[in-house]
């Protein structure tokens, strides 16, 4: 357990080149689920919680780490299963950082992690109905056989225990351009149903036309069908806001691809992640990503997409 957790880090190299580790754990006896390490901030055994009276019924109570108050959210509960019980063999605390807050997910045993690509991650099956709590899926060895990993949907776990709210506060929106912001193309690009939900919930109320891709291969693909049919991209869209993490292609790789294409280089690309913002302004220069927004923060992407059309406006 201690070198699973010592190796628990921040290794940049890894985010940028379609790579990235997965913390594997177990919520039963069985399945194998999955984190990304950049979420994971530390794992431990579980202390003493205190239990708070009204909270969400999936929250076993409140941590005290190091001074800070973490609320510890049961996991194996919040994704449908039957709860924890007491006579779970191991209990296991981890630690993330998710949307500029701090929480802890109850799990079953951590296993280890492990280094791969994107690209050897796949978006959840179909008939897995829309329901379900997984953004991709992967596989490892397991007592020499392929078992499959899933990796779990965080955002939409901590969407349904938070609720975060769409509004837009009064004198965010520009009035002046209220009517020009009408039917313009945003495309969001995130393997969350829920982030892109919450995303698309914002910009709708300006009266934009949202377009939605799944993964960062699913967008490139249909940029370059667009230029294929003539279509002059950085016109047609004011912009595109795109998750890092995803399946098949990450957002950073996404943003090279685009930076590479002479008729897509001019795409105006918003980074929006959950991962920590110290972090992402250095992958942002990195890749040439024109904004960086930290989940979720309604008022920021309004003033995102104003900039970005003033700028349109301009020239």
């Amino acid at each position: 357990m201690s070198g699973v957790l010592n190796s628990v880090d921040q290794r940049t190299n890894l985010v940028g080149e379609n790579r990235l580790e997965l913390l594997l754990f177990r919520l039963n006896s069985r399945q194998i689920f999955a984190i990304n390490v950049f979420k994971v901030r530390e794992v431990i055994k579980v202390p003493p919680l205190t239990k708070m009276p009204g909270s969400h019924h999936h929250i076993t109570g409140v941590a005290s780490l190091r001074g800070t108050s973490v609320p510890v959210i049961d996991l194996r509960g919040a994704i449908g299963f039957p709860p924890l019980q007491d006579e779970e063999v191991e209990y296991n605390l981890i630690i993330t950082e998710y949307n500029r807050s701090i929480q802890g997910f109850l799990v079953g045993q951590v296993r280890n992690i492990i280094n791969t690509t994107w690209a050897e991650i796949q978006p959840p099956p179909k008939t897995a109905g829309r329901a379900n709590y997984l953004t991709a899926i992967t596989h490892v060895k397991e007592n020499n056989e392929q078992a499959i990993v899933e990796i779990i949907d965080v955002e939409k776990v901590l969407a349904e225990i938070i609720e975060y709210d769409i509004s837009i506060s009064e004198g965010v929106l520009d009035e002046e351009l209220a009517s020009q912001m009408v039917g313009r193309n945003v495309l969001i690009v995130d393997d969350s149903s829920t982030a892109r939900s919450q995303v698309r919930g914002c910009l709708s109320q300006l009266g934009l036309n949202i377009l939605e891709c799944c993964d960062g291969l699913e967008a490139l693909n249909l940029l370059k069908k667009w230029t294929e049919e003539g279509k002059d991209v950085p016109r047609e869209l004011l912009l595109m806001i795109t998750d890092a993490e995803m399946p098949e292609m990450d957002g950073y790789k996404l943003t090279y691809e685009i930076r590479n294409d002479p008729k897509l280089k001019d795409l105006y690309v918003t980074l929006n992640t959950s991962l920590s913002g110290s972090f992402n302004d250095a992958m942002v220069k990195k890749v040439g990503c024109d904004r960086f927004i930290s989940k979720f923060q309604p008022d920021l992407l309004v003033q995102v997409a104003q900039d970005r059309l003033r700028d349109v406006l301009s020239n």
